[in-house]
Protein backbone atom coordinates (compact mmCIF):
# COMPACT_ATOMS: atom_id res chain seq x y z
CA UNK A 1 0.00 0.00 0.00
CA UNK A 2 1.82 3.41 -0.84
CA UNK A 3 1.20 6.67 -0.12
CA UNK A 4 -0.89 8.99 -2.83
CA UNK A 5 0.85 12.18 -3.27
CA UNK A 6 -1.20 15.24 -5.01
CA UNK A 7 -0.43 15.99 -8.16
CA UNK A 8 -0.64 19.89 -8.18
CA UNK A 9 -1.00 22.54 -5.66
CA UNK A 10 -4.38 23.17 -5.69
CA UNK A 11 -5.08 19.45 -5.01
CA UNK A 12 -3.29 19.33 -2.16
CA UNK A 13 -4.65 22.47 -0.52
CA UNK A 14 -8.50 20.47 -1.37
CA UNK A 15 -7.38 17.78 0.60
CA UNK A 16 -6.17 19.10 3.95
CA UNK A 17 -8.52 21.97 4.03
CA UNK A 18 -12.17 20.03 3.16
CA UNK A 19 -13.79 19.72 6.45
CA UNK A 20 -16.84 16.72 6.52
CA UNK A 21 -19.67 19.62 6.46
CA UNK A 22 -17.92 21.59 3.03
CA UNK A 23 -19.65 23.75 1.86
CA UNK A 24 -20.38 23.44 -1.64
CA UNK A 25 -20.27 26.87 -4.09
CA UNK A 26 -22.42 25.18 -6.86
CA UNK A 27 -24.81 23.86 -4.65
CA UNK A 28 -28.09 25.76 -4.11
CA UNK A 29 -28.37 27.97 -1.01
CA UNK A 30 -31.82 25.48 -0.35
CA UNK A 31 -30.18 22.45 -0.97
CA UNK A 32 -26.78 22.91 0.84
CA UNK A 33 -29.24 23.95 4.01
CA UNK A 34 -31.47 20.98 3.74
CA UNK A 35 -28.64 18.89 3.57
CA UNK A 36 -26.55 20.07 6.69
CA UNK A 37 -29.62 20.02 8.60
CA UNK A 38 -30.13 16.40 7.90
CA UNK A 39 -26.55 15.70 8.16
CA UNK A 40 -25.96 17.10 11.82
CA UNK A 41 -28.38 15.73 14.64
CA UNK A 42 -27.90 19.49 16.18
CA UNK A 43 -27.26 22.49 14.05
CA UNK A 44 -27.72 26.45 14.46
CA UNK A 45 -27.61 28.87 11.51
CA UNK A 46 -26.43 32.34 12.66
CA UNK A 47 -25.23 35.59 11.36
CA UNK A 48 -21.57 36.43 11.94
CA UNK A 49 -20.64 37.65 15.24
CA UNK A 50 -24.37 36.81 16.35
CA UNK A 51 -24.19 37.11 20.10
CA UNK A 52 -27.53 35.09 20.51
CA UNK A 53 -25.46 32.03 18.82
CA UNK A 54 -23.15 32.65 21.21
CA UNK A 55 -25.58 31.99 23.93
CA UNK A 56 -27.17 29.07 22.36
CA UNK A 57 -24.07 27.31 21.95
CA UNK A 58 -23.02 28.03 25.62
CA UNK A 59 -26.22 26.50 26.70
CA UNK A 60 -26.09 23.18 23.93
CA UNK A 61 -22.23 22.66 25.36
CA UNK A 62 -23.42 23.05 29.28
CA UNK A 63 -25.46 20.13 28.44
CA UNK A 64 -22.45 17.91 26.74
CA UNK A 65 -23.91 19.02 22.54
CA UNK A 66 -21.79 20.89 20.73
CA UNK A 67 -23.53 21.98 17.40
CA UNK A 68 -22.69 22.59 14.19
CA UNK A 69 -22.67 26.69 13.88
CA UNK A 70 -23.43 27.79 10.25
CA UNK A 71 -23.03 31.62 9.25
CA UNK A 72 -24.68 32.62 6.68
CA UNK A 73 -24.90 35.79 4.68
CA UNK A 74 -28.44 37.64 4.65
CA UNK A 75 -29.64 36.60 1.12
CA UNK A 76 -29.08 33.08 2.82
CA UNK A 77 -31.12 33.66 5.40
CA UNK A 78 -34.05 33.68 4.11
CA UNK A 79 -33.68 29.91 2.68
CA UNK A 80 -34.02 28.72 6.04
CA UNK A 81 -37.61 28.69 5.26
CA UNK A 82 -39.20 28.41 9.17
CA UNK A 83 -37.87 32.50 9.79
CA UNK A 84 -36.17 35.21 8.68
CA UNK A 85 -34.37 36.33 11.29
CA UNK A 86 -30.94 34.15 13.09
CA UNK A 87 -29.78 32.23 15.15
CA UNK A 88 -32.17 29.44 14.03
CA UNK A 89 -32.07 25.60 16.18
CA UNK A 90 -32.75 22.46 14.04
CA UNK A 91 -32.90 19.07 16.52
CA UNK A 92 -33.09 16.50 14.46
CA UNK A 93 -34.01 17.75 11.49
CA UNK A 94 -36.96 19.77 13.21
CA UNK A 95 -36.66 23.67 13.36
CA UNK A 96 -36.33 24.39 16.48
CA UNK A 97 -36.81 28.25 16.66
CA UNK A 98 -34.72 31.18 18.03
CA UNK A 99 -32.92 31.48 21.63
CA UNK A 100 -36.11 32.11 23.51
CA UNK A 101 -37.29 28.48 22.65
CA UNK A 102 -34.02 27.31 23.24
CA UNK A 103 -34.62 28.19 26.71
CA UNK A 104 -38.15 27.15 27.05
CA UNK A 105 -37.23 23.72 26.36
CA UNK A 106 -34.17 24.01 28.62
CA UNK A 107 -36.22 25.45 31.67
CA UNK A 108 -39.04 23.07 31.30
CA UNK A 109 -37.07 20.12 31.09
CA UNK A 110 -37.39 18.57 27.72
CA UNK A 111 -33.87 20.05 25.96
CA UNK A 112 -31.96 16.92 27.48
CA UNK A 113 -34.08 14.16 26.67
CA UNK A 114 -34.74 15.82 23.10
CA UNK A 115 -30.93 15.84 22.27
CA UNK A 116 -30.71 12.20 23.72
CA UNK A 117 -34.07 11.03 21.33
CA UNK A 118 -32.07 12.69 17.99
CA UNK A 119 -28.73 10.63 18.98
CA UNK A 120 -26.64 14.17 20.13
CA UNK A 121 -26.98 12.98 23.69
CA UNK A 122 -26.16 9.60 25.19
Amino acid sequence: MGISTPRNHRELTLQLTSPPMSIDAIEPVETRIHRLISENPVVIFSRPSCCMSHVMRQLLSAVGVYPAVIELEDEEIAAIGARTTAPELYIGGACVGGLEKLMALHVSNTLVPKLVQVGALQ
